[in-house]
């Protein structure tokens, strides 16, 4: 074979083998394999991998779609264009083998990722868009998180099966199955089906990430659709049923990986004991703890800024940011030919567009709003991006709803095609990093990790990994939370206020009277972030306390 598997020497304390199962991968701009946060979480712990040299190999899908690609319509509304990848740094590992969907054979093409290619493990990503499948087989690696039921029950099939099956086929030995979140389901059932149908056995294998208390995060179908899709393999129905304890005739997929695993984890410690309280009632579950994610800070942190911090030169890190800000307003003023001021205050809110993240909270108290960003003495900018999914109508809505609002404001932005580079740069760029979801909803929300390595100051509600960090004042911001229990608009009501508050009566006279106070606590969130929010804890923890359990 024209790849090797052994290309870096493994370090003793991480040589047991695992193999890490995701829907998507965040690795480069130029490889579309992802759409958000699930994504730049995976990215970062094969980096962190790669370079504390683990025994680890990424199994994902190779999207001929990629997830979309963001543009625009005549009137600056968002547009999802789909236009066909390719990728001439993978390498075609010769293997193509059957895998059975609807009880038929489809064939999937193996591509392997070196790992000096982005500085990651090794990894390999599947596709069935090969000319020796039919028309249909083929489009289920077209579009990540296909919208047709029928599809994403084949897309998880590929992940877990093709991905099982493709390290049978390599030989190589694995001691641990990593299934980052559910999706990659079929694998459990794969490996009941090899290891004799004997359930201790796989659970000694597997362990298990669940991301989100969300829905749509915690996918389930009925049994029916499933066993017709051949989602169990050869294993029958009804002992499925009774191993996995099905209830209802419907298979939740995060409940039976947690019956299928060893061990499993939350992603941040609230969302660690939110994760218990859904599931730690049902029979038959393994243990949950948190492991919070993180970010690898070699791929996100600016090498200059670091450097200044480090000498704690304040005017040297004081001018890169500026260049950094006006690197970002290059993108503004490109795509809304709006032209920002880097001496003015600019706020960012930048992440996967979904209702619950509430992208327009800040906007809530209009006429308040108005008045903040119109502000002659302290002006304010305010920019947004993200990428909701596609057939999310709502989300897509709530983006173009803040598009129409903002466009009389010449301080304010919205940015379409808000992918690694756009993140990036955003971070960088940005002075105040907004983040408003409901709480307890946002399981960790990480690209606050990435901003404060960045000198971006974090204005956040209290939810996810941000309680472990942030202590108002010193090293960011918080909003107050309302009422847990209030109804959903008085909430909304409530937290829109704290947003601007917080910003009118404590971050704005800090940044403009106090400057020096106001780049004390972006320098102490810088220093603070790493190593605790730094990928290599991360992944280092999940060697010591799952890996290895």
């Amino acid at each position: 074979m024209a790849f090797d598997l052994n290309m870096y020497p493994v370090a003793e304390k991480f040589k047991t083998s695992a193999a890490y199962f995701s829907m998507e991968f965040a690795l480069d701009q130029a490889l579309k394999t992802y759409s958000g946060g699930l994504g730049f979480l995976a990215g970062s712990h094969m980096r962190s991998a790669y370079e504390l040299k683990q025994n680890l190999v990424g199994i994902g899908i190779l999207w001929s779609y990629g997830y979309y690609d963001q543009g625009r319509n005549e009137d600056q509304t968002m547009r999802a264009d789909f236009r066909l990848k390719s990728y001439s740094f993978l390498q075609d590992t010769g293997l193509t083998f059957p895998i059975i969907i609807h009880d038929a054979p489809v064939l999937v093409k193996a591509m392997y990722l070196a790992p000096d290619t982005f500085g990651t493990a090794p990894m390999f990503f599947l596709t069935t868009d090969i000319p020796e499948n039919d028309y249909i087989s083929r489009t289920i690696s077209h579009h990540l998180y296909d919208p047709d039921t029928a599809a994403r029950v084949a897309q998880s099939i590929l992940l877990g099966v093709g991905g099982g099956k493709l390290l049978d086929l390599l030989e190589r030995k694995v001691d641990v199955y990593h299934l980052n979140e559910g999706h990659g389901l079929p694998l459990a059932f794969f490996l009941y089906d090899k290891h004799g149908r004997n359930l201790e056995e796989v659970k000694k294998r597997l362990v298990f990430t669940t991301h989100t208390p969300e829905l749509a995060g915690n996918e389930e179908h009925p049994m029916k659709l499933l066993t017709d899709m051949s989602f169990f393999g050869p294993v029958p129905e009804e002992e499925i049923r009774r191993v996995a304890q099905v209830e209802n005739n419907t298979l939740n997929y995060t409940l039976t990986a947690l019956r299928f695993s060893h061990i499993s984890n939350g992603v941040s410690k609230v969302h660690g004991e939110v994760a218990n309280e859904m599931w730690g009632h049902y029979n038959g579950i393994c243990p949950i703890i948190a492991i919070t994610n993180s970010q690898n800070g070699t791929y996100w942190r600016d090498r200059k800024l670091h450097e200044a911090l480090a000498a704690n030169d304040d005017t040297a890190l004081k001018a890169r940011k500026r260049e950094l800000k006006q690197e970002l307003f290059k993108i503004v003023a490109d795509q809304t030919g709006n032209l920002f001021d880097p001496e003015v205050l600019t706020v960012v809110w930048a992440r996967r567009f979904a209702g619950y993240k509430r992208a327009d909270l800040i906007l809530r108290h209009f006429q308040r709003f108005q008045e903040l960003i119109n502000n002659a003495d302290r002006p304010v900018q305010v920019i947004w991006a993200g990428k909701p999914y596609p057939k999310d109508y709502g989300a897509i809505a709530l983006f173009n709803d803040i598009i129409r609002k903002t466009k009389p404001f010449k301080n304010c932005a919205v940015l379409t095609g808000y992918e690694l580079g756009l993140s990036a740069a955003m971070k960088k760029g940005a002075d105040i990093w907004l983040n408003t979801p409901r709480f307890p909803r946002e399981a960790s929300g990480t690209s606050g990790m990435t901003a404060a390595m960045n000198g971006c100051v974090s204005l956040s509600i209290a939810d996810g990994w941000v309680p472990e960090f942030v202590r108002h004042g010193e090293n960011g911001f918080l909003i107050p939370l309302a009422n847990v229990n209030e109804p959903e608009p008085v909430k909304d009501d409530i937290e829109a206020t704290g947003v601007l508050d917080v910003l009118e009566q404590e971050i704005l006279p800090l940044y403009y009277s106090q400057p020096q106070d106001f780049l004390e606590i972006a320098k102490t969130g810088m220093l603070e972030v790493e190593p605790e929010f730094e990928s290599h804890r991360m992944a280092t923890e999940y060697y010591e306390r799952m890996y290895n359990a």
